[in-house]
């Protein structure tokens, strides 16, 4: 069994806070180069999911993408605010793995007006 896994957390800047109840969706490229729906979860009260996006044996290298569904947080009201038209509808982060014993977390700082992302540990 491998050891690796895919990992995410969400934290909303503007307020400095964990993004709650935000969608996030994982998909694989294909060798056919469509996106692949792998697994669909929201994030808890922490920010995170309940379980890594991917670990064990479906732990593989490939083109994989995490869709943040941001704009339908904003507007429940993320950020203490609620845009009918928020800037951000969503997010994709499209990122390799090369290693699947290697632990991946892909962490999404968000924002109104903006994000950023980075491979963090």
């Amino acid at each position: 069994m491998s050891g690796g896994r895919l990992t995410t957390h969400v934290l909303d800047v503007s307020c400095g806070r964990p993004a709650q109840g935000m969608r996030v969706e994982l998909r694989r490229l294909t060798e056919e180069g469509d996106w692949e729906l792998l697994k669909s979860a929201e994030t808890n009260d922490d920010g995170r999911l309940e379980e890594p996006l991917l670990e064990g044996d479906s732990m593989q290298a490939g083109r994989y993408e995490l869709l943040f569904l941001a704009g339908a947080y904003f507007r429940r009201g993320g950020s203490g605010g609620d845009a009918s038209y928020p800037f951000l509808e969503e997010v994709p982060v499209r990122f390799g793995i090369e290693d699947p014993q290697a632990h991946y977390h892909v962490p999404l700082l968000a924002a109104p007006g903006g994000y950023s992302t980075y491979r963090g540990s």
